[in-house]
């Protein structure tokens, strides 16, 4: 392809200042180069792009033709040039959260809305996890974020702790197990368990409770929204384990009791995990920031977490 960017550059130059000396001054080229250019162009296509001996210059029917593609070609150039630097630079990208945690949206819709106003260049998603896997959909780029407590070993992913917080059962104010302080997994065996539906193992009543003791409960019943499984247990129809401060709303229901799990409680980490070679980009650690922030301001129970806990 014979046409260049600067070809345009300069058609543009000349039609706007209508003077070779001007055009080349604006274009920081010689008259000479300018006009070497512009010859070449016109024997490049075998047809005169000005009129000549005009004054100031006016564009042939060719010339209007490459005047019309430069001045639709080169602010689209600009604009995209403008939004790598702003990419490399780390200002503006994309953000598409994979959430792991249906809870979550209790404080990371409110942390998005933040995050907007500070960054309105990053491109927002969100996408849940019972509809994809989240590590192979963050390690092939489907997703940037990751918001799960079931972090896996991995050189090519980071996990950012955001707080930690301990899990605890819920069960009907008149359940057999509700005057109990804690359970034992045990306890569970002959019980009708509701989850959110993902994997058991990315659970922490399953990974750090039932699973290390080798117990199964005798059904499970998947439901996608926190109020509807907290109203099935209300309703005595199963019990199901929360996060703390996912269960806090609730407090109050005299419908409900809550538990905790083993003596000693479980407790377990939420983290945002990205790609490792995204966690060093600006808007990556702004999201970190406000989705501590945000938590720590709206969630009651949780607590800090070094990095690399």
């Amino acid at each position: 392809m014979y046409l260049q960017i600067s070809h345009l550059r300069s058609l543009l130059a000349l039609a706007e200042t209508g003077s070779l000396t001007a055009a080349a001054q604006r274009l920081h080229l010689t008259q000479s180069a300018l006009s070497h250019q512009i010859r070449g162009l016109e024997e490049h296509f075998g047809t005169r792009l000005f009129q000549r001996k005009s004054r100031p210059l006016k564009l042939s029917v060719a010339g209007e033709k490459l005047l019309e593609l430069a001045r639709f070609t080169l602010p689209r150039i600009q604009a995209c040039e403008y939004s790598l630097s702003r990419l490399a630079d780390g200002v503006a990208g994309r953000l598409h959260i994979g959430i792991e945690c249906h809870s979550c949206f209790q404080w990371l819709m409110p942390a998005l809305d933040l995050y907007r106003e500070d960054w309105p260049e990053v491109e927002l998603d969100l996408t849940l996890g019972h509809s994809f896997e989240p590590m192979p959909a963050l390690r092939s780029g489907r997703v940037d974020v990751v918001i799960s407590s079931d972090p896996v070993a991995d050189p090519d992913i980071e996990f950012i702790p955001l707080f930690s917080y301990e899990s605890r059962l819920a069960v009907n104010a008149n359940h057999v197990l509700a005057m109990r302080d804690f359970v034992r997994p045990r306890d569970l065996a002959d019980q009708v368990l509701i989850t959110y539906p993902v994997e058991p193992g990315r659970l922490d009543v399953f990974a750090r409770f039932l699973q290390p003791a080798g117990v199964q409960p005798a059904r499970i019943r998947h439901v996608e929204l926190t109020p509807m499984i907290v109203q099935l247990v209300a309703s005595d129809r199963g019990v199901t384990s929360l996060p703390d401060w996912a269960l806090h709303e609730y407090s109050d229901n005299p419908r409900l009791r809550f538990l905790a799990l083993g003596k000693d409680g479980v407790r377990g980490t939420l983290y945002a995990g990205m790609r490792s070679s995204d966690s060093n980009k600006p808007y990556m650690q702004g999201f970190v920031r406000q989705a501590r922030n945000t938590c720590f301001d709206r969630l009651p129970g949780i607590t800090p977490v070094a990095q690399g806990t």
